[in-house]
């Protein structure tokens, strides 16, 4: 009588236990899932947009700024990875001294749902950036797109480093 109900605490145990794991991985699957709803930039094909700005990655500054970055326009693609795979964005900014004066985005290369958001996202970039030092931007979400923000951080660091003084 001791060993069947020490077999039946067990197995009462084991469906306990089946059941929790059941529980657990049923609140992980539907937090990940809610997490794809809200990620962004993922590719389908057409639908491509673009903002004109330059594509370029070359920078034509002028030696007239007394700060640590020479004044001018610089540009500089920026690189990121979105569920439908590498994707890039053209950053084009002009500079007085360290302070952003002007944004432009070149989101010509980009298709689908990552052109969306990448529209999305140059529609809130310049309240981020302009009138702001180039070394206090911390640009993560903005408008609702957070992976698009890893192109334009990548961007901004290459930027930095053509127009060190």
């Amino acid at each position: 009588m001791t060993r069947s109900i020490r077999t039946m605490v067990r197995k009462d145990e084991f469906v306990t236990a089946t059941r929790a794991t059941g529980v657990v991985a049923a609140v992980a699957a539907v937090g990940l899932a809610t997490a794809a709803c809200g990620s962004d930039d993922a590719t389908a094909p057409d639908a491509t947009q673009s903002t004109g700005a330059a594509t370029a990655t070359s920078a034509t500054g002028s030696a007239g700024g007394s700060g640590e970055y020479k004044s001018g326009t610089y540009s500089a693609t920026g690189h990121y990875v979105s569920p439908g795979g590498p994707q890039e964005i053209g950053v084009t900014v002009t500079l007085d001294n360290a302070t952003i004066t002007k944004v432009d985005l070149d989101r010509s290369h980009t298709r689908g749902t990552s052109a969306e958001f990448q529209a999305k996202f140059a529609s809130g970039i310049n309240s981020e950036v302009v009138g702001k030092n180039i070394d206090d931007l911390d640009v993560h979400k903005v408008s609702g797109s957070s992976l698009t923000s890893g192109g334009f951080n990548d961007a901004i660091a290459q930027i930095k480093s053509k127009a060190r003084a």
